[in-house]
């Protein structure tokens, strides 16, 4: 009997290895495009880092990294359901029992305040806060205080938290901030006559880009006023991550973008726990000791748009958020500035906008991380 003929085999060799040739150089291209792993081993133990809307997407994964690094994590959301179930899963799985969850309403003063009280009365130290939940071109709402829900949120939240906090970072120091933005900022404009959108058109997605822009404002000018006190800020783009903050972009709502582009998309899209390694990358790397007021593109450092290295701007925006918000004590003259909290003394301080409505409970859903 004659040897059977491997040539219905060989043909199938070259097809196979080219295609695992393809799949091998896609899945190298994409961990390029995409940034890769924070590169840095250190650990974290005995130190206290507070991440933001923590529930879900890179916020949850910064949470789970760092706690694989023995940190001690305080998850701040505002879904606490989802915001305990989440962190149950972080201890279960780095078998880290130091993460916490506590509630934090990004929408709300109030709520900003209560977390903040609770983590000055509860924690020996803050060594580092990660300001990283967000919303993204969401339905035109208004934060509890009134506030542009984008602006209120991405920005406003963030500022009073991080001034809140400022005495605490200091006392842990050398201590690190963390501002996640965007590089939607390179399109954003601040309108200082109109920053809630209460004479113009509302248009979701220059209100994104004006958020995104105020967190690398807010993050060179909180640098200027941390010199000499041991704290380090600094802003990072994290790139493009499948997350649900990105719902209301319109993104695979039609037939052609869900079968043509998809393939494309999936190529530069990162995954939540590659997302979260820039977070991680700056909370942690030993090269980013001492350094601080730059912005990262994911974790190459770059230079912000030119709007956003705009000194006067940064300082408008420092002052008119200090009187949103209810800070005092923050001269630009007298650096680093003392922080202090006031009460509003009136409902009319609050509120710049009108009253919440039925949009704005709808809104509300998106802050917070969940």
């Amino acid at each position: 009997m004659p040897p059977r003929s491997s040539g219905g085999m060989n043909k199938y060799v070259l097809p196979v290895s080219v295609f695992g040739t393809a799949l091998g150089a896609a899945a190298l291209l994409k961990n390029h495009v995409t940034g890769g792993r924070c590169p840095s081993k250190a650990t974290i133990r005995g130190k206290t880092v507070i991440v933001t809307g923590a529930n879900t997407g890179i916020g949850k994964e910064t949470a789970r990294e760092l706690a694989k690094r023995g940190g001690r994590i305080i998850m701040g959301c505002r879904d606490m359901e989802k915001c305990e179930e989440a962190a149950k899963e972080i201890r279960g799985t780095t078998l880290n029992p130091q993460v916490y969850a506590c509630r934090l309403d990004l929408a709300s003063g109030k709520s900003i305040r209560e977390f903040a009280e609770r983590m000055k009365r509860e924690q020996q130290r803050v060594d580092v806060l990660i300001n990283n939940a967000g919303v993204m071109r969401c339905p035109a709402g208004r934060t509890e205080d009134g506030f542009d829900m984008q602006f209120g949120v991405n920005h406003l939240g963030h500022f009073l938290l991080t001034n809140l906090l400022l005495d605490k970072l200091k006392a842990s120091a050398p201590s690190r901030v963390i501002n996640l933005t965007s590089l939607a900022h390179v399109v954003g404009k601040m309108d200082f006559v109109d920053l809630n959108w209460e004479k113009r058109k509302f248009d979701t997605k220059q209100a994104y880009c004006q958020s995104k822009l105020a967190n690398v404002l807010f993050t060179r000018e909180l640098a200027k006023r941390l010199r000499g006190t041991g704290v380090t800020v600094n802003a990072t783009h994290p790139g493009v991550v499948a997350t649900d903050l990105g719902r209301h972009t319109g993104l695979h709502q039609s037939q052609f973008s869900s079968s043509v582009l998809s393939p494309f998309f999936s190529m530069l899209v990162k995954s939540p726990d590659m997302g979260a390694q820039p977070s991680v990358y700056l909370a942690v790397s030993e090269e980013m000791e001492g350094v601080t007021g730059r912005y990262y593109d994911v974790m190459t450092e770059k230079e912000p748009a030119p709007q956003a290295l705009d000194e006067e701007a940064a300082r408008q925006l420092w002052e008119v958020s200090s009187r949103l918000v209810g800070l005092e004590g923050l001269e630009e003259s007298n650096p680093p500035a003392e922080v202090q909290s006031r009460a509003p003394q009136t409902a009319g301080e609050q509120r710049p906008g009108p009253s919440p409505g039925a949009a704005v409970d709808a809104a509300r859903l998106e802050a917070g991380g969940g």
